[in-house]
């Protein structure tokens, strides 16, 4: 259905447009929600408008306009001519996207805002990204998710936060937090490992990253954050097809994305000449040497393991912890990574992708019954329908070590 397209490419680009109004990002969702649901009713008597974004803008504010005249906003809310003028919506503009979006971004990064929530907040608002799908990136129960994203939109209703970009002055004390909000798009992305992108997410990432980029020039995290988009959407096509999920080691290299590459590596080297290391022009270089690849023909595991340590030290994460193990099992043997995973703390919610790396170290150690159960446990922790696919592969190569897939190399 083409409404339900516009609403998963364009949401938080309407959703943007309607909050500048007022600031009342959950208000501007309700409208958008109402003319969605007239869409579905009218486009299939009608025909799809020609401008369909611009269509459901309309019928959105007339919403928004009908609310604010109501005697029931009225009695709690007191207009202000500036803010709720009918004049003031018809000048706002579906293809005026970017300020806006990077406005409500801003909004969403505002101090007064959790910073536990912030990039939560900006992947529901600004990119429509579902309560489920932040929670399951984040390894948050769907429930918890909604009701903090629900208790952050009325906070900035309620402290009448801005939806403006900030000046010169404001935007580097929120730069990070929006950084982290167009990772998360892309975290989203991937954490899917199904063939299909969901939804726009990485076309929205890339345009996002290389938006900041523009805005803050200097920022050398910015320009990495650029860099590892481009460089991990460049694989996007050897992901998948119709066998399903295929690993890093596993993918093509010739099916990589060559303009990609490129605008990834122009992007790192940007952020280099600016003399300020952060985490994500480490994981941009590292997506850099395994993109490295569909030059030489091989991967230079030594400089991957270096990268990773670097990483670790900025950046501590769960992932990047395993990530490190699996890339030491390639260049030092299955044994020294399996010894970096028993190091870990146990932790609650379970990691499935420390449990699929274990289920490989362990299957080519020979310890079969072992590497079974925990991929079995991965099995029982993965919601992408190509990697469960992949993982029950895996586990039925037990019997036959010669269909064994490769070690799954971070990806």
């Amino acid at each position: 259905m083409r409404a339900a397209e516009v609403a998963r490419t364009g949401y938080g680009r309407l959703v943007a447009l309607l909050a500048a109004a007022d600031g009342d990002i959950a208000a501007a969702e309700d409208a958008l929600g109402d003319a969605l649901e007239r869409a579905l009713r009218r486009w299939p008597e009608d025909g799809i408008p020609d401008r369909p974004e611009a269509w459901l803008l309309t019928v959105a504010r007339n919403r928004q306009r009908d609310r604010w005249r109501s005697a029931s906003h009225r009695t709690s809310v007191e207009l202000e001519p500036d803010r709720h003028s009918p004049a003031l919506l018809e000048d706002v503009d579906p293809d005026a996207l970017p300020d806006h979006r990077l406005a409500l971004m801003a909004a969403c990064a505002h101090p007064a805002i959790d910073p536990g929530v912030r990039t939560p907040l900006m992947l529901g608002v600004v990119l429509g990204c579902t309560a489920e799908q932040i929670g399951r990136a984040m390894s948050v129960p769907t429930t918890t998710m909604a009701s903090r994203l629900v208790r952050a939109k009325r906070r900035i209703r309620e402290r009448g936060i801005p939806v403006e970009v900030p000046g010169s002055d404001v935007l580097p004390e929120r730069m990070a937090a929006i950084r982290e909000a167009v990772h998360g798009v892309h975290a989203i992305e991937w954490a899917s490992s199904d063939p299909e992108p969901v939804s726009d997410l990485v076309g929205e990432a890339l345009h996002l990253s290389e938006l900041l980029t523009r805005l803050a020039p200097h920022d050398a995290e910015a320009h990495g954050l650029a860099a590892l988009v481009a460089l991990s959407a460049s694989r996007l096509p050897a992901r998948g097809g119709r066998d399903g999920f295929v690993p890093l080691a596993e993918q093509d290299p010739r099916l990589w994305d060559p303009d990609l590459i490129a605008r990834g590596e122009e992007h790192l080297r940007a952020g280099h000449a600016l003399g300020e290391l952060g985490r994500f022009q480490v994981e941009a270089a590292i997506q850099a040497v395994h993109c490295a690849r569909r030059r030489t023909g091989r991967t230079d595991w030594s400089a991957l393991r270096r990268l990773h340590e670097m990483l670790l030290a900025l950046a501590p994460t769960r992932g990047a912890r395993v990530s490190h193990a699996v890339v030491t099992a390639e260049g030092v043997g299955p044994q020294a990574g399996l010894d970096l995973l028993d190091a870990l703390e146990p932790v609650r919610p379970a990691f499935q992708p420390e449990w699929a790396a274990r289920g490989h170290l362990l299957a080519l150690l020979g310890r079969a019954d072992e590497a079974r159960t925990a991929w079995q446990r991965a099995i029982s922790l993965t919601t992408a329908p190509a990697q469960r696919r992949h993982l029950e592969e895996q586990v039925a190569a037990l019997a036959d070590p010669g269909r064994r897939g490769a070690l799954p190399s971070p990806d």
